[in-house]
């Protein structure tokens, strides 16, 4: 369950980070508020899943999902670069998101 929430947690943290690209310095409302909104939660499902994760593992997983699916969604809606040096480093995040999972809690 804890690695549930802590995925879960790191998606919200993507919607989080997009929803702050469009506060425009936090002068509009709506993104202000769903950009906050979304860190509450994701930082409050993170600590629930701290309960039976370690730290460090928790929180690389936990910025890893948010960096892979807010460059993600920069390449495919945003038009961002999508180099091939680019994506494979992505893809390493990726890989040390997995094996971290394997390691004992």
């Amino acid at each position: 369950m804890a690695w549930t929430l802590l995925i879960i947690a790191g998606l919200i943290e993507i919607v989080m980070a997009l929803a702050l690209k469009y506060t425009d310095g936090w002068t509009r409302p709506g993104p202000t508020a769903l950009g906050i909104g979304a860190a509450l939660a994701s930082i409050f499902l993170l600590s629930s899943a701290l309960r039976h994760l370690p730290v460090g593992t928790a929180y690389a997983v936990w910025t890893g999902i948010g960096a892979i699916g807010v460059t993600m969604a920069g390449i495919v809606f945003l038009g961002e670069s999508a180099s091939p040096l680019r994506l494979m480093l992505i893809a390493l995040i990726f890989a040390g998101i997995g094996g971290l999972k394997l390691l004992p809690a």
